[in-house]
């Protein structure tokens, strides 16, 4: 019997796979690196997929 691939998980709708971003906020350190901040998606929750409704009630079992 061959194994059945499992479906792969629906994309996050808000970041379009892109869960986790760094802005710049303009200034450099001495050493002429930028300072960044982490921008996360909060929908999420920074993972890129989003949970499918049949996997929350599957979870209620």
């Amino acid at each position: 019997m061959m194994p059945h691939p499992k479906p792969a998980m629906p994309i996050c709708g808000d970041c379009d796979g892109f869960p986790v971003v760094h802005i710049t906020t303009g200034t450099t350190t001495p050493t002429g690196q930028r300072h960044t901040l982490p921008a996360i998606c909060p929908t999420c929750h920074g993972t890129g997929h989003t949970v499918r409704a049949s996997h929350l009630v599957r979870i209620g079992r």
